[in-house]
């Protein structure tokens, strides 16, 4: 049995805490992921699934609960350390990209290298091997407007692995895409979870994108309300 890279229990959270208007969006959720696996949470637009993402991805805290990533507790750790446990071990693809404008492909994947006090020439050399790997290497001096949304969220991808993290978290990854290239997109996931072994949470709307995972949990109304293994089982 792989051993547990994630680790939520009775994960609660609150927004307006205190307040009239307080409002609970999860209410005490239990999930484990083990290293390795490729997991998807689904749910509707307001079933509590980017809260999850967020606390999961130490974006966000939560309000009561605790959670161990790979045997560290983070509800425990200050900003900095948060800061820097984000940076090292989970890489983060958005459905907008969030790519930085007016600055090279190349410079977008060294972004986070740089936070990490990489040196220069390192980074460039792994920018570069890593818009390699997704197939980015001819457009590397590309600005985000020069690219169609599939090179886009590749050299988003790029940029996720660009600490070498044990963890990717997509967040409705091939939701701004066409079919054909959102397909490209998630055969780039299998291939860094079955080739580099990286442990994905993939979130998602799709039944279809799910059912390519190995478990797809169910999210609803803040509740895990079901879990059932997908087709990579």
């Amino acid at each position: 049995m792989e051993e547990v890279i994630i680790d939520l229990k009775n994960i609660v959270k609150r927004f307006y805490e205190g307040q009239t208007n307080e409002l609970e969006i999860l209410h005490g959720i239990d999930l484990t992921v083990r290293k390795g696996e490729f997991v998807s949470i689904v749910g509707a637009s307001g079933s509590g699934k980017t809260t999850l993402m967020n606390i999961i991805g130490i974006l966000d805290r939560a309000s009561e609960g605790s959670y161990y990533l790979d045997g560290l507790d983070v509800s425990e750790a200050k900003e900095r350390e948060l800061s820097n446990i984000r940076n090292e071990k989970i890489g983060f693809v958005f459905q907008t990209y969030n790519l930085i404008p007016r600055t090279s492909a190349l410079k977008n994947v060294e972004l986070p290298m740089l936070y990490a006090k990489v040196s220069r020439k390192e980074r460039t050399a792994r920018a570069k091997e890593l818009l390699e790997m997704v197939e980015m290497g001819e457009r590397m001096r590309h600005k985000p407007d020069e690219l169609s949304g599939g090179q886009k969220q590749r050299v988003a991808i790029a940029r996720a692995m660009a600490n070498d993290p044990s963890i990717i978290l997509a967040d409705e990854p091939t939701g701004a895409l066409d079919s054909k290239t959102g397909r490209k997109i998630m055969d780039l996931f299998h291939k860094l979870n079955k080739e580099q072994g990286k442990t994905i949470v993939l979130i998602t709307h799709s039944p279809e994108l799910a059912a390519e995972t190995e478990r797809i949990i169910t999210i609803k109304d803040g509740n895990i309300i079901g879990e059932e293994a997908g087709g990579l089982c």
